[in-house]
Parts: C-alpha cells; sequence; structure tokens
C-alpha cells in the first residue's frame, strides 16, 4: 500500500505543507518590502483569517462549508497543476491531458486532506516578510516564523500568470516540497511503474476522504 511507501516517506513533505500552510495564519506579520508577490500573500492570508475568525462558520453544523471555503482560498493562491507536473518531473510529458488531469486531482487531495483539520485549529503564529526576488515571471517571496525562541526561513516560489501569482513551490529550511516529492515520485517509477504510483496515490486519496 501507499502507506509504506509514499506514506512513510512522504510524512515528512505532507507535514512541511501543513506547516506552511499554518503560518500563514500568522497574526503578527511585518512587511518590510512590498511587491506585487508579497501582496497577492498577504491578501490569502487575510482571506484565511477571516473565515478562521468567522463566528458563524465555528458552528458544528457549518464545519464542511467552513473547510470548503479554507480550500478554496488556498487552491486559489496554489498552481496545483505545476506543483504536480514539477513533482513528477520528466514523465509528465510522456501523459495523456486525461492522466495528467488525475493526477493533479490525486495530488491535490494527497496536500489538502493532510492540512485541513490542523489549518481549522491553529491558533497563530508570528510571521515576518523579508524580502522578494522577481525575474521576468518568476518570485520568491521570503519569509521567517517566529515561534517562541525559534525562527524558520520559509520561502514562497510563485510564477505569473498573466493577472496573478501563483506558488508552485515551498521551501521550509532549505527543503524545497516538490523537490521532496520529485524525489519519492522518482524512486517508485523507477523500481516499478507510473501506474503503479497513480494506484498509491488513488488508495491514499480515498483513505484520506474516508469519513
Amino acid at each position: 500500500m501507499m502507506s509504506g511507501r509514499v506514506g512513510r516517506s512522504g510524512r515528512k513533505a505532507v507535514v512541511t505543507l501543513t506547516g506552511v500552510l499554518l503560518f500563514w495564519l500568522g497574526v503578527s506579520l511585518a512587511v518590510v518590502y512590498a511587491g506585487p508577490p508579497t501582496d497577492s500573500m498577504k491578501g490569502t492570508i487575510d482571506e484565511v483569517l477571516r473565515i478562521i475568525r468567522d463566528k458563524e462558520l465555528k458552528q458544528p453544523a457549518k464545519a464542511d462549508e467552513r473547510r470548503a471555503q479554507l480550500e478554496k482560498v488556498v487552491a486559489d493562491r496554489f498552481d496545483y497543476q505545476e506543483m504536480s507536473r514539477r513533482a513528477l518531473g520528466a514523465p509528465w510529458n510522456t501523459l495523456s491531458d486525461q492522466e495528467k488531469q488525475e493526477f493533479v486531482g490525486l495530488f491535490r487531495t494527497l496536500l489538502t486532506n493532510s492540512y485541513a483539520e490542523k489549518v481549522e485549529t491553529y491558533s497563530g503564529e508570528g510571521v515576518q516578510y523579508l524580502n522578494e526576488r522577481t525575474e521576468k515571471e518568476y518570485a520568491e517571496v521570503r519569509t521567517k516564523i517566529l515561534s517562541g525562541k525559534t525562527e524558520i526561513p520559509l520561502d514562497y516560489r510563485l510564477v505569473n500568470r498573466g493577472v496573478e501569482w501563483r506558488v508552485y513551490d515551498v521551501v521550509v529550511d532549505g527543503v524545497s516540497l516538490v523537490s521532496n516529492y520529485r524525489g519519492q515520485f522518482t524512486k517508485i517509477i523507477r523500481g516499478s511503474s507510473y501506474q503503479d504510483l497513480v494506484e498509491q496515490l488513488r488508495k491514499k486519496s480515498e483513505k484520506l476522504k474516508a469519513p
């Protein structure tokens, strides 16, 4: 089963994404340099905080609606197709449009269902925006997470999609989320096949979606 392969080996990457999204909910935001990419990130943070603080959405009967809204806000900033393409690597170019669509859906489920509950119960951390770098259509927004005496470097890599900046990778303390998954996926494909990887992702997705 996938839980014995991508599941265990991918736990660090999933936890990393969890931390990334939770850190977005920081109540203390210090923006040293605010260009369009940073402004885009802050806009997402503000919207997530609005949902988290909405008293009506905190009612038990609104749990599903609250989660759906949170996932939509994050999805509006994350470019799951670009993340999937980079995480899969060269095999992506051999897939049909239908296969690509399926892989993106499975990868998205792997990510979103892993952080949903923790996002909803997050109490807040300090986040400092350090600076941003841009080169043509790409940008990197550097931040630092402040938690007690601990400081964690956290960088967002974004691509300009014409009218908005979308996240395609996150680097936590020097570790790339996309590269982490690409290493796992490549190992499975080389040891077995792409079809085996998809089957593992399907099983993991079904398990995550189960009540």
